[in-house]
Protein backbone atom coordinates (compact mmCIF):
# COMPACT_ATOMS: atom_id res chain seq x y z
CA UNK A 1 0.00 0.00 0.00
CA UNK A 2 1.41 3.38 -0.96
CA UNK A 3 2.31 5.93 1.67
CA UNK A 4 3.24 9.54 0.93
CA UNK A 5 4.65 12.03 3.44
CA UNK A 6 4.76 15.76 2.72
CA UNK A 7 6.33 18.59 4.76
CA UNK A 8 5.56 22.27 4.62
CA UNK A 9 9.09 23.02 3.36
CA UNK A 10 8.27 21.13 0.13
CA UNK A 11 9.80 17.76 1.03
CA UNK A 12 7.80 14.85 -0.43
CA UNK A 13 8.70 11.23 0.27
CA UNK A 14 7.11 7.96 -0.87
CA UNK A 15 7.25 4.82 1.23
CA UNK A 16 5.21 1.83 2.32
CA UNK A 17 1.91 2.60 3.99
CA UNK A 18 0.40 0.43 6.72
CA UNK A 19 -2.34 0.67 9.30
CA UNK A 20 -5.55 2.46 8.32
CA UNK A 21 -5.77 4.21 4.92
CA UNK A 22 -6.46 7.92 5.05
CA UNK A 23 -4.93 11.38 5.21
CA UNK A 24 -3.76 12.85 8.52
CA UNK A 25 -1.99 16.15 9.15
CA UNK A 26 -0.18 17.54 12.17
CA UNK A 27 3.20 18.58 13.46
CA UNK A 28 6.07 16.22 12.65
CA UNK A 29 8.30 15.47 15.65
CA UNK A 30 10.86 12.76 16.39
CA UNK A 31 11.47 10.68 19.50
CA UNK A 32 14.76 9.02 20.43
CA UNK A 33 13.37 6.16 22.55
CA UNK A 34 14.70 2.72 21.63
CA UNK A 35 11.74 0.81 23.07
CA UNK A 36 8.34 1.72 24.45
CA UNK A 37 6.45 2.49 21.26
CA UNK A 38 3.20 1.34 22.91
CA UNK A 39 3.62 3.98 25.60
CA UNK A 40 4.67 6.71 23.17
CA UNK A 41 1.87 6.17 20.65
CA UNK A 42 -0.77 6.26 23.41
CA UNK A 43 0.74 9.23 25.29
CA UNK A 44 -1.84 12.08 25.17
CA UNK A 45 1.01 14.60 24.97
CA UNK A 46 1.51 13.50 21.34
CA UNK A 47 -2.02 14.53 20.38
CA UNK A 48 -1.88 16.58 17.16
CA UNK A 49 1.51 15.23 16.11
CA UNK A 50 2.92 12.80 13.56
CA UNK A 51 5.41 10.74 15.55
CA UNK A 52 8.66 9.63 13.94
CA UNK A 53 11.01 7.18 15.67
CA UNK A 54 14.77 7.57 15.25
CA UNK A 55 15.26 3.94 16.31
CA UNK A 56 14.91 2.06 13.01
CA UNK A 57 12.73 -0.97 13.88
CA UNK A 58 9.19 -0.77 15.27
CA UNK A 59 6.87 -3.66 16.12
CA UNK A 60 9.46 -6.30 17.00
CA UNK A 61 7.71 -7.22 20.28
CA UNK A 62 4.19 -6.58 19.05
CA UNK A 63 1.44 -4.78 20.95
CA UNK A 64 0.12 -6.14 24.25
CA UNK A 65 -1.93 -3.20 25.54
CA UNK A 66 -0.35 -3.64 28.98
CA UNK A 67 1.63 -0.42 28.75
CA UNK A 68 -0.89 1.92 27.14
CA UNK A 69 -0.84 5.41 28.66
CA UNK A 70 -4.44 6.12 27.56
CA UNK A 71 -7.33 4.27 25.98
CA UNK A 72 -6.31 4.98 22.38
CA UNK A 73 -3.44 5.90 20.10
CA UNK A 74 -2.98 9.66 20.51
CA UNK A 75 -0.28 10.34 17.93
CA UNK A 76 -1.89 11.05 14.56
CA UNK A 77 0.49 8.76 12.66
CA UNK A 78 3.60 6.59 13.01
CA UNK A 79 6.69 7.15 10.86
CA UNK A 80 9.67 4.80 10.96
CA UNK A 81 12.41 3.12 8.96
CA UNK A 82 11.21 -0.48 9.26
CA UNK A 83 8.43 -2.53 10.86
CA UNK A 84 8.11 -6.16 11.91
CA UNK A 85 4.65 -7.73 11.80
CA UNK A 86 5.43 -11.23 13.10
CA UNK A 87 6.24 -10.77 16.80
CA UNK A 88 6.76 -13.81 19.02
CA UNK A 89 6.92 -12.01 22.38
CA UNK A 90 4.67 -13.94 24.77
CA UNK A 91 2.58 -10.94 25.83
CA UNK A 92 1.91 -9.72 22.30
CA UNK A 93 -1.74 -9.72 21.22
CA UNK A 94 -1.40 -8.06 17.80
CA UNK A 95 1.11 -6.65 15.36
CA UNK A 96 1.92 -2.96 15.04
CA UNK A 97 0.04 -2.87 11.72
CA UNK A 98 -3.06 -4.42 13.28
CA UNK A 99 -2.92 -1.93 16.13
CA UNK A 100 -2.81 1.09 13.82
CA UNK A 101 -5.57 -0.34 11.64
CA UNK A 102 -7.84 -0.86 14.66
CA UNK A 103 -7.07 2.67 15.87
CA UNK A 104 -7.88 4.18 12.47
CA UNK A 105 -4.39 5.67 12.23
CA UNK A 106 -1.93 5.51 9.32
CA UNK A 107 1.74 4.59 9.36
CA UNK A 108 4.59 4.68 6.88
CA UNK A 109 7.94 2.89 6.73
CA UNK A 110 10.78 2.66 4.24
CA UNK A 111 11.76 6.32 4.63
CA UNK A 112 15.13 7.88 5.40
CA UNK A 113 14.28 8.80 8.98
CA UNK A 114 17.85 9.92 9.65
CA UNK A 115 17.54 12.58 6.95
CA UNK A 116 14.18 13.70 8.32
CA UNK A 117 15.53 13.89 11.87
CA UNK A 118 18.46 16.05 10.78
CA UNK A 119 16.05 18.27 8.83
CA UNK A 120 13.87 18.81 11.90
CA UNK A 121 16.90 19.52 14.08
CA UNK A 122 18.13 22.12 11.61
CA UNK A 123 14.83 23.71 10.53
CA UNK A 124 12.61 22.90 13.49
CA UNK A 125 9.37 20.95 13.84
CA UNK A 126 7.09 21.57 10.90
CA UNK A 127 3.61 20.85 9.65
CA UNK A 128 3.30 17.59 7.74
CA UNK A 129 0.72 15.35 6.08
CA UNK A 130 0.72 11.58 5.67
CA UNK A 131 -1.48 9.94 3.05
CA UNK A 132 -1.82 6.16 3.10
CA UNK A 133 -3.63 4.30 0.34
CA UNK A 134 -3.67 7.23 -2.08
CA UNK A 135 -1.24 9.57 -3.82
CA UNK A 136 -2.40 12.96 -2.49
CA UNK A 137 -0.85 16.41 -2.76
CA UNK A 138 0.51 16.11 0.75
CA UNK A 139 2.77 19.17 0.62
CA UNK A 140 -0.13 21.48 -0.22
CA UNK A 141 -2.28 19.91 2.50
CA UNK A 142 0.52 20.28 5.06
CA UNK A 143 0.90 23.98 4.27
CA UNK A 144 -2.80 24.49 4.97
CA UNK A 145 -2.60 22.85 8.40
CA UNK A 146 -3.15 25.25 11.30
CA UNK A 147 -0.13 25.91 13.58
CA UNK A 148 -0.22 23.69 16.64
CA UNK A 149 -0.32 26.69 19.00
CA UNK A 150 -3.69 27.68 17.56
CA UNK A 151 -5.31 24.30 18.32
CA UNK A 152 -7.20 23.30 21.45
CA UNK A 153 -5.53 19.91 21.85
CA UNK A 154 -6.16 19.60 25.59
CA UNK A 155 -9.94 19.32 25.25
CA UNK A 156 -9.48 16.30 22.97
CA UNK A 157 -7.57 14.26 25.56
CA UNK A 158 -8.81 15.39 28.98
CA UNK A 159 -11.33 13.18 30.78
CA UNK A 160 -14.97 14.00 30.05
CA UNK A 161 -16.17 13.42 33.61
CA UNK A 162 -14.44 13.49 37.02
CA UNK A 163 -13.49 10.16 38.56
CA UNK A 164 -12.13 8.93 41.88
CA UNK A 165 -9.20 6.63 42.70
CA UNK A 166 -9.62 5.83 46.37
CA UNK A 167 -6.65 5.77 48.72
CA UNK A 168 -6.01 5.95 52.46
CA UNK A 169 -3.79 9.04 52.29
CA UNK A 170 -4.27 12.77 51.74
CA UNK A 171 -6.75 13.93 49.14
CA UNK A 172 -5.30 15.39 45.96
CA UNK A 173 -7.11 16.86 42.96
CA UNK A 174 -5.46 16.05 39.64
CA UNK A 175 -6.30 18.39 36.76
CA UNK A 176 -6.21 16.14 33.71
CA UNK A 177 -4.57 18.04 30.86
CA UNK A 178 -3.83 14.73 29.12
CA UNK A 179 -2.50 12.60 31.93
CA UNK A 180 -0.58 9.37 31.43
CA UNK A 181 -1.80 6.31 33.29
CA UNK A 182 1.53 5.69 34.98
CA UNK A 183 1.50 9.11 36.60
CA UNK A 184 -1.76 8.15 38.28
CA UNK A 185 -0.26 4.76 39.21
CA UNK A 186 2.73 6.50 40.78
CA UNK A 187 0.41 8.66 42.88
CA UNK A 188 -1.88 5.77 43.77
CA UNK A 189 1.02 3.55 44.89
CA UNK A 190 1.80 6.18 47.50
CA UNK A 191 -1.70 6.01 48.94
CA UNK A 192 -3.13 9.34 47.81
CA UNK A 193 -6.90 9.69 47.59
CA UNK A 194 -7.15 10.97 44.03
CA UNK A 195 -9.89 12.98 42.35
CA UNK A 196 -9.19 13.38 38.64
CA UNK A 197 -11.05 16.28 37.04
CA UNK A 198 -11.33 17.62 33.46
CA UNK A 199 -9.16 20.51 32.31
CA UNK A 200 -12.19 22.83 32.23
CA UNK A 201 -13.13 22.24 35.89
CA UNK A 202 -14.04 25.45 37.71
CA UNK A 203 -12.50 26.70 40.93
CA UNK A 204 -15.80 26.15 42.75
CA UNK A 205 -15.89 22.52 41.64
CA UNK A 206 -12.34 21.97 42.88
CA UNK A 207 -13.12 23.61 46.22
CA UNK A 208 -16.15 21.32 46.65
CA UNK A 209 -13.75 18.33 46.72
CA UNK A 210 -11.89 19.81 49.74
CA UNK A 211 -8.44 18.92 48.37
CA UNK A 212 -5.27 18.89 50.42
CA UNK A 213 -3.17 19.29 47.29
CA UNK A 214 -3.42 20.18 43.60
CA UNK A 215 -1.63 18.30 40.81
CA UNK A 216 -1.39 19.45 37.16
CA UNK A 217 -0.60 16.76 34.62
CA UNK A 218 1.25 16.48 31.36
CA UNK A 219 -0.60 17.19 28.13
CA UNK A 220 -0.33 18.42 24.53
CA UNK A 221 0.03 21.79 22.88
CA UNK A 222 0.48 25.37 24.02
CA UNK A 223 0.22 25.88 27.81
CA UNK A 224 -1.45 29.26 27.28
CA UNK A 225 -4.57 27.42 26.16
CA UNK A 226 -4.99 25.80 29.60
CA UNK A 227 -7.01 28.81 30.78
CA UNK A 228 -8.99 27.12 33.56
CA UNK A 229 -5.94 25.31 34.94
CA UNK A 230 -4.00 28.59 35.04
CA UNK A 231 -6.88 30.18 36.97
CA UNK A 232 -6.90 27.26 39.44
CA UNK A 233 -3.18 27.67 40.19
CA UNK A 234 -3.66 31.41 40.76
CA UNK A 235 -6.50 30.66 43.18
CA UNK A 236 -4.80 27.95 45.25
CA UNK A 237 -1.15 29.09 45.19
CA UNK A 238 -0.06 29.63 48.78
CA UNK A 239 -3.09 27.80 50.15
CA UNK A 240 -2.47 24.23 48.92
CA UNK A 241 0.66 22.35 47.87
CA UNK A 242 0.76 22.45 44.07
CA UNK A 243 2.62 20.03 41.83
CA UNK A 244 3.14 19.89 38.07
CA UNK A 245 4.61 17.63 35.42
CA UNK A 246 5.47 18.73 31.86
CA UNK A 247 2.54 20.88 30.65
CA UNK A 248 1.57 21.29 34.31
CA UNK A 249 5.04 22.73 34.97
CA UNK A 250 4.46 25.33 32.25
CA UNK A 251 0.92 26.13 33.45
CA UNK A 252 2.19 26.84 36.97
CA UNK A 253 4.82 29.18 35.54
CA UNK A 254 2.24 31.11 33.51
CA UNK A 255 -0.11 31.37 36.48
CA UNK A 256 2.56 33.03 38.60
CA UNK A 257 3.57 35.54 35.93
CA UNK A 258 6.33 33.80 33.98
CA UNK A 259 6.36 33.26 30.21
CA UNK A 260 6.73 30.22 27.95
CA UNK A 261 8.04 29.79 24.41
CA UNK A 262 8.01 27.13 21.70
CA UNK A 263 11.20 25.10 21.34
CA UNK A 264 12.74 24.62 17.92
CA UNK A 265 12.06 20.88 17.82
CA UNK A 266 11.09 20.04 21.38
CA UNK A 267 12.34 17.34 23.70
CA UNK A 268 10.97 13.90 22.85
CA UNK A 269 12.65 10.73 24.05
CA UNK A 270 14.16 8.86 26.95
CA UNK A 271 17.70 10.24 27.09
CA UNK A 272 17.41 13.91 28.10
CA UNK A 273 20.06 14.83 30.73
CA UNK A 274 18.76 16.93 33.63
CA UNK A 275 21.17 18.47 36.15
CA UNK A 276 20.01 19.04 39.71
CA UNK A 277 21.52 22.36 40.79
CA UNK A 278 21.52 21.51 44.51
CA UNK A 279 23.40 18.20 44.43
CA UNK A 280 25.02 18.26 40.99
CA UNK A 281 23.56 14.89 39.97
CA UNK A 282 22.65 14.51 36.28
CA UNK A 283 19.53 12.39 35.77
CA UNK A 284 18.63 10.78 32.45
CA UNK A 285 14.97 11.53 31.90
CA UNK A 286 11.97 10.79 29.72
CA UNK A 287 10.51 13.89 28.06
CA UNK A 288 7.79 14.87 25.60
CA UNK A 289 7.12 18.58 25.19
CA UNK A 290 7.36 21.39 22.63
CA UNK A 291 7.23 24.38 24.99
CA UNK A 292 9.50 25.56 27.80
CA UNK A 293 9.64 28.28 30.45
CA UNK A 294 11.61 31.48 29.76
CA UNK A 295 14.23 31.39 32.56
CA UNK A 296 14.51 35.15 33.13
CA UNK A 297 10.73 35.47 33.35
CA UNK A 298 10.74 33.52 36.63
CA UNK A 299 12.29 36.49 38.42
CA UNK A 300 9.76 38.00 40.80
CA UNK A 301 7.46 34.94 40.75
CA UNK A 302 8.91 33.33 43.91
CA UNK A 303 9.70 30.27 41.77
CA UNK A 304 13.34 29.15 41.92
CA UNK A 305 14.97 27.04 39.21
CA UNK A 306 16.12 23.73 40.71
CA UNK A 307 17.07 21.73 37.60
CA UNK A 308 18.24 22.52 34.07
CA UNK A 309 18.69 20.56 30.87
CA UNK A 310 22.38 19.75 30.49
CA UNK A 311 22.13 20.01 26.69
CA UNK A 312 20.40 23.37 26.15
CA UNK A 313 19.99 24.73 29.71
CA UNK A 314 16.20 24.94 29.49
CA UNK A 315 14.29 24.95 32.78
CA UNK A 316 13.61 21.38 33.95
CA UNK A 317 12.57 21.89 37.56
CA UNK A 318 11.40 24.63 39.88
CA UNK A 319 10.00 25.08 43.36
CA UNK A 320 8.70 27.64 45.80
CA UNK A 321 8.96 26.78 49.48
CA UNK A 322 6.93 29.88 50.39
CA UNK A 323 4.04 28.94 48.06
CA UNK A 324 4.60 25.18 48.51
CA UNK A 325 5.06 24.45 44.79
CA UNK A 326 7.11 21.73 43.10
CA UNK A 327 7.19 21.09 39.35
CA UNK A 328 9.32 19.34 36.74
CA UNK A 329 9.39 19.53 32.97
CA UNK A 330 10.23 15.85 32.39
CA UNK A 331 8.11 12.73 33.04
CA UNK A 332 9.46 11.31 36.34
CA UNK A 333 7.30 8.17 36.14
CA UNK A 334 9.01 7.39 32.78
CA UNK A 335 7.08 4.78 30.73
CA UNK A 336 8.89 4.75 28.41
CA UNK A 337 12.24 5.78 29.73
CA UNK A 338 14.61 5.57 32.70
CA UNK A 339 13.13 5.36 36.19
CA UNK A 340 15.83 7.23 38.14
CA UNK A 341 13.64 10.32 38.79
CA UNK A 342 10.42 8.50 39.73
CA UNK A 343 11.24 7.97 43.38
CA UNK A 344 12.86 11.37 44.13
CA UNK A 345 9.97 13.35 42.63
CA UNK A 346 7.07 11.44 44.11
CA UNK A 347 8.83 11.13 47.46
CA UNK A 348 9.06 14.93 47.47
CA UNK A 349 5.33 15.11 46.68
CA UNK A 350 4.65 12.83 49.65
CA UNK A 351 6.80 14.96 51.93
CA UNK A 352 5.12 18.23 50.98
CA UNK A 353 1.63 16.76 51.25
CA UNK A 354 2.48 15.22 54.61
CA UNK A 355 3.89 18.48 55.95
CA UNK A 356 0.78 20.37 54.80
CA UNK A 357 -1.55 17.87 56.46
CA UNK A 358 0.44 17.87 59.72
CA UNK A 359 0.21 21.64 59.68
CA UNK A 360 -3.57 21.43 59.71
CA UNK A 361 -4.13 22.27 56.00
Amino acid sequence: MIGVLGLEDGTRLTGNGFGAPGIHSGELVFTTIMSGYEEALTDPSYNGQLLMFTYPLMGNYGVSGDNFQSDHMRAKALICKEIWNHPTQYRSKKSISQFLEEEGRPGIYGLDTRMLTIKIRELGSMRATLAVGEDADVVAIAREEAPISSLDLISEVTCKQPYHIAGPGPGIVVIDLGIKRHILKSLSRRGFDIHVVPASTSIDEIEALSPQGLFLSNGPGDPERAIDAIAAVKRFAGELPIFGICLGHQVISLALGARTYKLKFGHHGGNQPVKDLACGIVYITSQNHNFAVVPDSLQGTDLAITQINANDRTVEGMKSDYLDILAVQYHPEAHPGPLCTEDPFFRAVEARMGAHCRGGG
